[in-house]
Parts: C-alpha cells; sequence; structure tokens
C-alpha cells in the first residue's frame, strides 16, 4: 500500500478526544471538522516546560533520508512507553507537493494525519499568510501610485505565492520590476514562525522594512499604516494546529519556512505550547544540520531562550553511499567500502551539532535494502567517537520500529547537557557570517560580491549588527556548491547578496544559486495527483 492507502485504514480519534489527553478544554478548541482544530490560547514558553529534542540529519539526497518519518516514528514510540508526548512539526508546502518532493507528513507507518488535507491546504495558514504579504506588496504600490508621499526610491519587499513557478522569478508590474518568492520564502512566513503571540506579529510586521528613500532611509510596513489589516488577516492562522498520528500520538503542525532558504522550523508559538502540555516533545529542523539545526540553535533558540535537551541526526545507507559517489543504478546494492567511505559527511555533521549539543544521538533510519554489514560499519564508526546509535524501522513497523530509539533516548536525555550558540550577538555581521562559514561549513574563505559586502557593511553602521544570520544556501552539500558531496571541507563560501528580514529579526545572506522561487521538473508530482470517487489519489 502507499502511503494515502495506509493513511485511510487508520480509524482516527476525534479531535476532542486528542486534545483532552493533552489537558485542553473544548474552549480552547477551534475545530476544522472532527480531525483537525487550532488551539485558540496557545501559551509561552516556560523553562519548567518539557525535555525538548531536535531531529536533524546529513545533508539530504534524492533519496529521502527521512527526518519526519523518524520524528513521527520516535514520538508515536514514547507514546508507546507511556509517555506525555507532544510532535512539532512544519506544515508542507504545496509547491514540493506538486513539484519534485511530494508530501511532507511522514511515510508508510509513520505519519500525521489526515495527511491529504496536511498536504493540500489544511487550515488555511499558508493561503493567510500569502494574503498578507500580497496585502503589504498592494499597499506599496497604491502608496507610489497616489503620489509617494514617503520617497520610494527602492522597494525591497517580494510579493509570493506557494507554488513552484519559475515565470514569477521576475515580473513587471505598474510601479516596477519585481518577483514572487515561495510562500516559504517570504518574511511573513517567518516572521510568523518567530512570533511570541498576536501582538509580537503585529509588531513584527510593522518593523518590516519595505524600501527605501533617495538618501538610503529605512520605510517600513508601519509607515503605510497596514501593519493593522495584515494582523487581521493572519488572526486565525497564528493559532498552532493539532493532528494526530497514526497511533493517535498528538502533533502540532503550524508554519512552515524552508531551511535552504530561510530559518527552516515550526512556529515558536506551536513549540512553546507543546513544551507546556507534553513531558517530551519532538521536532525537527529542515534538510540537513548544516541548514536547519544551525538556524533553529542560532536564530529560533536564540529568539525563544530555549535550548534542546537532545539533536537526534537522520542517516540513511543510501546517503552515505551516495556520499562516497556511488550512482543511482548500484545505490541498493551492497557495498560496505562506499558505507565507509561516506562516512566522512555524517563525521562533519556529529562534529557540528557536538559544537551546540552535548546530547547528540545518531539514529540509521532503515531500508528494506539495508544489509546488516552495512549498517554495522555505521555502528561500529558511531561507536568510536562514542555517539550513541540506534536503527529505526518506523516506516514500516511504526512506533514499534523506533521503541529502542526512543529507549536510548530517554536515557540520554537523563545526561546533563550543555548548550552553546555559535556566535553572541555582539559579534559583528561580518564575523557571524564567518563563523558559521568555517565553523559549520568547513569553508577556508568567504569571498563576498562589491554589493554584498557594502551591504553588509551600511546595516552594520546603521546598528542592525545585533541580528542573527540566516545564509540560503544550498541544501546537498556542506558548502555552497550542490555538486560537493563527502565532507567537502576546505571550501569557499560565495556571497551574493543580502537583505535584512527586520520583521523576522534576522538578516539573511545569499550564497550560490539558491532560488527563492522555486521551478517545476519535467515530470512534476502534479501528473499523478487526482480526485477520483469523492478521493484524493496519488499523492505521497
Amino acid at each position: 500500500m502507499n502511503d494515502i492507502e495506509i493513511a485511510r485504514k487508520v480509524l482516527l480519534d476525534d479531535i476532542l478526544d486528542v486534545s483532552k489527553r493533552l489537558g485542553m478544554d473544548e474552549d480552547d478548541l477551534m475545530l476544522y471538522g472532527k480531525y483537525k482544530a487550532k488551539i485558540q490560547n496557545p501559551t509561552h514558553y516556560s523553562k519548567d516546560g518539557g525535555k525538548l529534542v531536535l531531529v536533524t540529519s546529513i545533508n539530504p539526497t534524492i533519496y529521502g533520508e527521512g527526518k519526519t518519518t523518524v520524528s513521527i516514528g520516535l514520538a508515536d514510540a514514547l507514546h508507546k512507553l507511556s509517555k506525555n508526548v507532544v510532535l512539532a512539526l512544519r506544515e508542507p508546502s504545496m509547491g514540493p507537493v506538486f513539484g519534485v518532493k511530494g508530501g511532507a507528513t511522514g511515510g508508510g507507518y509513520s505519519q500525521v494525519v489526515p495527511m491529504e488535507d496536511i498536504n493540500l491546504s489544511f487550515t488555511g495558514d499558508f493561503a493567510a499568510i500569502e494574503s498578507a504579504n500580497n496585502l503589504l506588496c498592494a499597499a506599496i504600490d497604491n502608496h507610489i501610485i497616489n503620489g509617494n508621499s514617503l520617497g520610494f526610491n527602492r522597494i525591497t519587499f517580494s510579493r509570493c505565492m506557494d507554488m513552484n513557478d519559475k515565470s514569477l522569478r521576475n515580473v513587471t508590474t505598474l510601479v516596477s520590476k519585481t518577483n514572487f518568492d515561495i510562500t516559504a520564502a517570504s518574511e511573513i512566513m517567518a516572521l510568523f514562525c518567530l512570533s511570541h503571540d498576536i501582538y509580537d506579529l503585529k509588531s513584527r510586521i510593522g518593523n518590516i522594512i519595505v524600501g527605501y528613500t533617495v538618501d538610503n532611509s529605512e520605510i517600513y510596513a508601519r509607515d503605510l499604516h497596514v501593519e493593522g489589516a495584515m494582523t487581521a488577516i493572519l488572526k486565525d492562522a497564528i493559532c498552532p494546529n493539532l493532528v494526530q498520528t497514526l497511533e493517535h500520538t498528538p502533533a502540532l503542525i503550524h508554519g512552515g519556512p524552508f531551511a535552504n532558504i530561510a530559518h527552516g522550523c515550526n512556529s515558536i508559538l506551536a513549540t512553546n505550547t507543546a513544551l507546556n502540555y507534553g513531558d517530551y516533545v519532538v521536532t525537527e529542523a529542515g534538510f540537513g544540520s548544516d541548514l536547519g539545526a544551525e538556524k533553529f540553535f542560532d536564530i529560533k533558540c536564540r529568539v525563544n531562550n530555549m535550548k534542546p535537551d537532545c539533536v537526534v541526526i537522520v542517516v540513511t545507507i543510501k546517503a552515505l553511499k551516495h556520499n562516497a559517489g556511488v550512482l543511482k543504478e548500484r545505490i541498493v546494492q551492497e557495498n560496505v567500502e562506499k558505507v565507509r567511505e561516506g562516512l566522512c559527511n555524517l563525521q562533519i555533521h556529529i562534529e557540528n551539532m557536538l559544537k551546540y549539543n552535548s546530547n547528540v544521538i545518531v539514529c540509521l533510519n532503515k531500508f528494506d535494502t539495508d544489509t546488516e554489514d552495512e549498517i554495522s560499519v555505521v555502528k561500529e564508526y558511531c561507536d568510536s567517537l562514542s555517539v550513541p546509535f540506534e536503527v529505526s524501522s518506523a516506516y514500516l513497523d511504526g512506533g514499534e520500529g523506533a521503541i529502542k530509539l526512543a529507549q536510548l533516548l530517554l536515557q540520554v536525555l537523563e545526561k546533563e547537557n550543555q548548550f552553546n550558540f555559535l556566535y553572541d550577538d555582539n559579534d559583528t555581521l561580518f564575523e557571524k557570517i564567518e563563523k558559521i562559514a568555517q565553523e559549520i561549513y568547513r569553508s577556508n574563505t568567504v569571498v563576498y560580491s562589491d554589493e554584498a559586502r557594502n551591504i553588509i557593511q551600511d546595516l552594520q553602521d546603521k546598528g542592525f549588527g545585533r541580528l542573527p544570520i540566516c545564509i540560503s544556501k544550498t541544501q546537498y552539500s556542506i558548502s555552497d556548491d550542490s555538486k560537493a558531496i563527502g565532507a567537502a571541507v576546505h571550501n569557499t563560501l560565495h556571497v551574493r547578496d543580502v537583505k535584512i528580514y527586520n520583521g523576522a529579526g534576522f538578516i539573511t545572506v545569499y550564497t550560490g544559486d539558491v532560488m527563492t522561487m522555486p521551478g517545476l521538473s519535467k515530470t512534476p508530482n502534479y501528473e499523478r495527483i487526482d480526485y477520483i470517487n469523492g478521493k484524493v489519489v496519488g499523492l505521497s
């Protein structure tokens, strides 16, 4: 059976029953049918809240590493062990759902449900973010058309839509040449996920720098008096979404920034609410640890003043072979030596995570083509580094397949954890960029375009130097070269552009050729998706 067929065979609990197990009242919920709800009174973070576990991975490959599958399986396993656990994940973007990647609700017997609703339009959060974003764009253009009293000389805020459409990378309006970003890359998505409540959301919207005057002075969204209307659009969207796994573990799914473009984590509100209702919270960060986990620590944890208690690094035998140069047609053939050769990529991620967190576990997400000899190579390597290791078969076996991983996690969580940020708030912007490049990407050199260097210096001079850095980089390599597999050390990081996301509260640094509006492939997933006899088919 495929994913959607497996999901449909499970009898779901009423969402009211799921919420009651967490200690919620019905008045706390905004119901979206029997199986989805929004939590109307999300809570602030309490340092006495649950244990926070971050799931990340080595650099992703075309085969899929299964962070979401492992995250769900681990939460279900903790649930089976009678632990009060809450899962906290991002919402899928419809661009990848219809593009190359497909859905993002796990797979096999380790899924969040109702999977077709979550993967398609869910509770309308992305649509609300898109509408708020584009209202701001319309307000900018309207202001300019009606006299431009604020003196716009340059517009720096872009439209967005939640679909892969490369033709929108460059467009012309009545006012200017501009572009569309995918919604997951928008500043509204970023600040939405970093807001502590709706009042913080409104303040952050007002702080968006939307353009500059002829003398290079900032123009803010609040200068257009539009932040109130944008907040009104987002008043329901800001409430976290409650659903469940196939094994009825509570799951909060909220927000969805990409990690190769934005900061790659679910909303602070969802994480905080999960921490206050659960004794254990399992969450994930997008793509490999060089992107999602680094930003989880240096942006989300910094903004939220929180410290994760353990990091789980997901690895697969296929990914290790890929990092040793094994071709696709040979990837499922046993090759112990190539698995050993590919461990150099895992080593980088282990070392990087230990710079932040002393409690680190490696989890091998098992495929049915993996052999015991190949798995033994990974286990022996982790043992040599004194890094705890376990296998998960949650895709095939659900929570039962992650029981040993959950038991190992509980043991590790008993240890004292040392958490560190990579850089200090008072470091200069250049110092922050270069620390990430050297410590995480293993770059020897950072090369700046003249424009990027000038923007960074201008931001530093204007007092924005305390903001954290969000680097836009390929997910397929430690470096900014997507073809540089393996360890890819001694590389050069190429900074081509820089943009301040003042509402979100970070500075985005663009490297390589990462696009903020992805395109579709020659054989996109939408060709396989249909609606037949009252059911969605082809979604996975």
